[in-house]
């Protein structure tokens, strides 16, 4: 297995193929083999693991996957990156590379299809400009028993803000409703090639297994949330009477009331089980 880490390596092998990093893309390469290694270490995988990577360059963390996993499935949309990937992991028999676009891809479907008997998780170094896309996707498909991914620290920390903070957002929110974030260590910027202008974190996302708030409506409990965040300087009332016309800021304001909070509340100090409480509220009066 060669060390596609070691810039030693990899500026021949990318010069053999002619290959040049793609903006478009948001291509940065780890050239810190302590990274995939840590990753595929905190991710807990074993035999009994099917792990679909999300994007997998030129293969660092592929290899640490599939020296540890069942098996491995990686999607990739770059197809120049064929024959680079044939020669770094091309070795591994547990290993299928699909060549599309992720959020193409029914999520689900291929995981039950690919992934049979084994413990179904997602890993990803995941490029700047698409995270949200793409966390999006792998939440929503709700059929992994976690996500770990490499994101932007500033992502990483909204993921993981509790209510009341300066990162708490609705991002937040949608994140916690689905899983449990754990933050596991930052990734300095001169561990990739190019380097990026920021650091980032890695992140593990423990998808829960039941959640513990009764939601009438799941689209108006999101809908709520964005309303919530939409005027943060401003008393909830405001952000909920713009988010749903109907209710007016009369009907905001009996909402908030009818939910036993302050008038003055302001949404991002509210958690999960508080913005239920108000979905279910407004969802009585639409």
């Amino acid at each position: 297995m060669i060390n596609v880490c070691d810039l030693q390596v990899m500026k021949p092998l990318l010069a053999a193929h002619g290959f040049h990093f793609s903006k478009a893309k948001g291509q940065n390469f780890l050239i810190a083999s302590w990274v995939p290694e840590q990753i595929a270490l905190d991710s807990g995988m074993d035999s009994h693991t099917g792990v679909l990577e999300i994007g997998p360059g030129i293969g660092p963390l592929t290899q640490q996957l599939c020296l540890r996993a069942g098996k491995v499935c990686a999607v990739e949309v770059d197809t120049r990156l064929k024959p680079l990937l044939q020669e770094t992991v091309g070795e591994f028999e547990n290993l299928e590379i699909l060549w599309n676009d992720v959020l193409k891809l029914d999520i689900p479907a291929y995981v039950n299809e690919k992934f049979s008997g084994l413990r179904p998780v997602a890993c990803a170094n995941l490029p700047y400009y698409i995270t949200s896309p793409i966390l999006t996707a792998l939440l929503e498909a709700d059929c992994f028993d976690q996500v770990t991914v490499m994101v932007q620290k500033e992502v990483a920390q909204r993921m993981a803000a509790k209510p009341g903070t300066a990162d708490y957002s609705a991002f937040t929110v949608f994140c916690q409703y689905y899983a449990e974030p754990e933050p596991l260590f930052d990734v300095p910027a001169h561990c990739f090639l190019p380097q990026p202008k920021v650091t980032s974190a890695v992140i593990t996302l423990h998808m829960r297994k039941e959640r513990p708030w009764d939601i009438k409506d799941r689209d108006i409990f999101f809908r709520t949330v964005r309303a919530s965040f939409a005027m943060r300087r401003k008393k909830l009332s405001n952000g909920l009477a713009s988010g749903f016309p109907q209710l007016g800021k009369s009907g905001a304001a009996q909402v908030i009331a009818a939910c036993g909070f302050d008038e003055n509340v302001r949404g991002e100090t509210l958690g999960i089980a508080e913005f239920s409480r108000l979905s279910n509220e407004i969802a009585c009066r639409l």
